[in-house]
């Protein structure tokens, strides 16, 4: 079939009329506050990134933009509410790998797909867990953990924040990966379990860096291996886990900006520039730093890919274990 110059004209007019269309959104705007929903209460890392991006990203963009809290639900209530806005750029979600990825994998009735529901915007920041034990524990390396687990199935246990937390997550794809037994013992939060832990209650944690670093260097835990894809500035004689004999075993929890799912590419753009500048800014740095967690930039693409790798691989855990959540 032959195409004519004519039509081939004017297919390139209607490209260059729909680009110009794009061009001319994103410079309008914002028109109005943008709202960066965020699903967990006052206090907590996922509120203060929010605060963070949202006190920066207003006057890069040319307007005004705030934090809203919205909790519930583990997360589920305020990436319903971001799913179900208009696309237009004003209603954002600070999501993290709960909203995003374990919650509709783990969901007995998942009420939203976190790739279909939502554009990526930025991933903001990276956390990782820190597998540690006693300092009095036998147990010097992830190989002995595992030899020891194989030899005595169940008679080991690992505390996390609760059922289907990332914390107890990163155990259960652990104990899958090497092909042991220990026993769940959830409590209210990580740091719980790392009293529990101190209290000989418990054998190991996969905890944040917050929890655990302090107490390693305080000599009270030794941490056995990072989950981090390189070694962390604050445990740099700890190895990761693919250097610990577990390859390809890199878990971390991300936090990032997502809109709704058809919201404009040149939107999205704009917002992507303004909250990977915030990132570069030194303050900022410092205060996810602080957080126990590292900086991330990328583009809207890289972000897409991290939230469906996520998805896949905590639905893969959920169809291989009994955990669920609610």
């Amino acid at each position: 079939m032959m195409i004519s110059r004519r039509t081939l004209l004017q297919a390139g007019a209607s490209v260059i009329g729909i680009a110009a269309a794009d061009l001319a959104l994103a410079q309008s705007y914002p028109n109005r506050v943008v709202r960066i929903i965020v699903p967990a209460g006052p206090g907590g890392p996922t509120d203060v990134f929010a605060r963070l991006i949202a006190q920066r990203l207003g006057p890069a963009i040319g307007g005004d933009a705030i934090a809203e809290n919205r909790p519930g639900a583990g997360g589920a209530i305020a990436a319903k509410y971001v799913a179900g806005a208009a696309a237009d750029g004003h209603t954002l979600l600070l999501g993290n790998t709960s909203t995003l990825a374990t919650i509709p994998a783990l969901a007995k009735t998942p009420d939203y797909d976190p790739v279909a529901a939502f554009a990526p915007v930025a991933n903001i920041a990276d956390s990782f867990s820190v597998l540690a034990m006693p300092s009095s524990s036998p147990v010097n390396s992830v190989k002995e953990l595992i030899a020891y687990a194989k030899a005595n199935p169940r008679k080991l246990n690992f505390g996390s924040a609760g059922q289907g937390n990332f914390t107890h997550l990163v155990a259960e794809l652990f104990k899958l990966r090497a092909g042991i037994e220990i026993v769940h013992i959830p409590f209210r939060g990580v740091a719980d379990a790392a009293n529990a832990m101190l209290a000989g209650q418990v054998d190991l944690i996969f905890g944040n860096q917050n929890v655990t670093v302090p107490q390693v260097e305080a000599g009270r835990f030794k941490a056995l291996a990072v989950t981090s894809a390189r070694r962390t500035k604050n445990l740099p004689n700890v190895p990761t886990m693919a250097e610990a004999g577990m390859d390809d075993f890199v878990v971390t929890s991300f936090f990032g900006i997502v809109a709704p799912a058809g919201t404009n590419a040149a939107i999205i753009a704009k917002l992507n520039a303004a909250i990977n500048e915030a990132l570069r800014a030194q303050e900022i740095n410092a205060s996810i730093v602080k957080l126990g967690s590292e900086p991330s930039i990328g583009s809207p693409q890289d972000f897409a890919m991290l939230i469906a790798d996520d998805f896949r691989r905590w639905s893969t855990v959920a169809k291989s274990t009994t955990v669920k959540i609610d």
